[in-house]
Parts: structure tokens; C-alpha cells; sequence
């Protein structure tokens, strides 16, 4: 008996699976003795009582960096940019996601999208929605999108103690 030969395998391309990840940022208003600008959503917001934290404090493109680096296993924002790296100290939000997409995009990734929510009572963000979508776009090298509500005078952001943000964002494998 003859062995008929094996046919050649067929070389099946492994599908491009995109990778979702979480962020979220919390900051506190800057006390009343130690004002602070706010900086939200990559915006600066005149009159309005700032938040603080080690760099800008803008819990919004914090959100979206903390979402890339979860999508791509890269750590989160302290691995990258926490306290105990000095040269970060009042960086804007939108370095700290453009340095996030660089990042990301080192590591063999694309970024698919970012969205955001946060939580807070002011300041009215609907008004300004396109230009911090437009500016953290930029920052990110792709589509991020933000929305805003409120708690509903519920937990700290409800009694106006601080801005909590909550990002998803997509990732795929670059090439």
C-alpha cells in the first residue's frame, strides 16, 4: 500500500484580538489655604477651585492614561509617572496621556479608543465637551471621549469633597 502525502498545512493567521482596559483616578479639591488651578478633561478652568495631586491633578486624562496602560499590561500611573518620579511634579494630564500612548504604542500596540466619565457637582462640562475631546485626542494619537454626570448629592464627589474619573480603553496589536 501507498502513503498518499500529507497535504501542505494551510497557515491560518491568527485573529487581531483587541484588549480592553480599566482606569479610574480620584482627587480631592485643594484645600481653601492652598489654591490650586483646575485642570480637567485637559482644560484649564479659570475660577473654579482646583484639585490636588502630584501633577495637574486632572482625574479625567489620568483616567484615560491608567485604561491604556491596564488594556496592554504596562502597570498604571504610579508604575509610570507616581510620586517618587519628581520630574512629573505638575505635568499636565495631557503629557502624562500622550506619554501613556507612547508608551502603549512601544509596547506593540495601536489604541483603538478612550472614554471617560466623571463623576463631580461643577464645573459644567457640556459646554467645553468638544474642546476636551479635541485636546485629549490630540494627546492620545486617537479618539478619547468624555462624558459627565453627577452623584446625585451622594458620597464625597456629591458633597463636592473632589472628581473621581473611570476610563475604558482599546487596545490592539499593532502590524
Amino acid at each position: 500500500m501507498s502513503e498518499t502525502p500529507a497535504a501542505p498545512s494551510a497557515v491560518i493567521p491568527s485573529p487581531v484580538i483587541p484588549r480592553t482596559g480599566i482606569g479610574m483616578d480620584v482627587h480631592a479639591y485643594a484645600a481653601e489655604n492652598e489654591p490650586q488651578p483646575l485642570w480637567l478633561g485637559g482644560l484649564f478652568w479659570d475660577g473654579e477651585r482646583g484639585l490636588s495631586g502630584h501633577s495637574d491633578g486632572d482625574p479625567v486624562a489620568h483616567a484615560a492614561a491608567d485604561a491604556l496602560f491596564s488594556a496592554c499590561g504596562a502597570g498604571d500611573l504610579g508604575t509610570h509617572f507616581g510620586t517618587d518620579r519628581p520630574e512629573y511634579a505638575g505635568a499636565s494630564g495631557a503629557t502624562l496621556l500622550a506619554e501613556a500612548a507612547r508608551i502603549v504604542r512601544a509596547r506593540g500596540f495601536e489604541i483603538g479608543n478612550i472614554a471617560v466619565q466623571f463623576v463631580a457637582n461643577r464645573p459644567k462640562f457640556g459646554p467645553r465637551r468638544e474642546e476636551s475631546q479635541r485636546v485629549l485626542s490630540e494627546a492620545a494619537g486617537a479618539p478619547v471621549s468624555v462624558s459627565a454626570t453627577t452623584s446625585d448629592g451622594l458620597g464625597f464627589t456629591g458633597r463636592g469633597e473632589g472628581i473621581s474619573a473611570v476610563a475604558t480603553a482599546l487596545v490592539y496589536p499593532a502590524g
